[in-house]
């Protein structure tokens, strides 16, 4: 009888370990710097804005309450500004992922003879834009301003987003395309039938790019809507709720008080106010990404081959 001899097995060098020991080092120090200022900004928003004046709060509220956030959403204006930003997000990444794609499924066309010029001017658009005086005008002359239309329409199409998706649906194998056409099957018809489906996972690394673009967005709104109560976003009341706390000095305890939601005794200040505002704003685009992840990682790999 003979026995069968054991491979030997993979021996691990000095350099292996200190090379893997470096990198978890690095990876854990790497996520610590990412999650601390989020977890800093979610415990001084539930932390008691009087005790948060005397500092050191990190990562854990040393007096836990939920009053900075009764006194946010107490505000009639916030829950206008939570449904447009919502609405603006799910209008905006619905209507351009559409028209981005339908766009890049014509450039990403063989036989289609302008396809290297369109692209070129795409990309240009990349580097080089109209100005804010001229863009401005050109929103007035197009009647949108003060109206929901001025937050859809100018961001519909995203060069850096088209380009990825044109590369993706190029990588697609021709052979279903031509088979498609033989069995007598129009462009429209590819298009829903066959790129769509196909395409979901650089659909939804798109969907999050333009998703998280309108979520974030605050400057068309100050530009085109400051007056316009009824269209603010909840970006835009943040950045008014920052503006205002940094002009409050920090050593000016009369004016960092001035905030009470009620005669409770019950105090806010700009600092409390702000942190809470960040998780208010932070928290639903970040809910969305865990069902989009696996999508999200395949369409950046595929749609970078080209």
């Amino acid at each position: 009888m003979f026995k069968r001899k054991k491979k030997p097995g993979f021996m691990r060098t000095k350099e292996d370990i200190i090379f893997d020991t470096s990198n978890i080092i690095f990876m854990i120090i790497l996520c610590v710097l990412m999650l601390y200022p989020f977890l800093n900004q979610v415990a001084l928003s539930v932390n008691d804005a009087t005790d948060s004046v005397r500092g050191g709060i990190y990562l854990w509220p040393r007096e836990f309450t939920w009053h900075n956030y009764e006194h946010v959403f107490d505000k009639a204006a916030i829950y206008q500004a939570i449904f447009i930003s919502v609405l603006r997000t799910i209008i905006g990444a619905g209507v351009g992922l559409f028209c981005t794609a339908m766009v890049a499924y014509a450039i990403a066309q063989p036989k289609f003879m302008f396809k290297r010029s369109i692209t070129i001017i795409f990309i240009m658009t990349m580097y080089f834009n109209g100005g804010l005086i001229p863009t401005f005008l050109l929103m007035r002359d197009l009647q949108l301003i003060g109206s929901f239309w001025v937050y859809i329409l100018p961001t519909l199409i995203s060069a850096f987003n088209l380009i990825i998706m044109r590369s993706f649906i190029e990588g697609l194998p021709t052979s279903i395309f031509e088979s498609a056409r033989i069995d007598g099957a129009g462009d429209f018809r590819i298009f829903f039938k066959i790129v769509l489906p196909l395409s979901l996972p650089v659909l939804a690394t798109v969907a999050l790019f333009v998703a998280v673009f309108q979520w974030n967005q605050w400057f068309d709104v100050f530009l085109y809507n400051s007056s316009q109560e009824h269209l603010t976003t909840l970006q835009y009341e943040l950045m008014k709720i920052l503006q205002n706390s940094s002009t409050t000095s920090s050593g000016d305890m009369a004016s960092a008080f001035a905030n009470s939601s009620d005669g409770g005794g019950n105090m806010v200040t700009p600092k409390s106010i702000q942190a809470t505002m960040t998780i208010v704003a932070s928290v639903p685009i970040i809910m969305v990404y865990p069902f989009l992840q696996r999508y999200f990682v395949k369409g950046m790999t595929l749609g970078a081959v080209k």
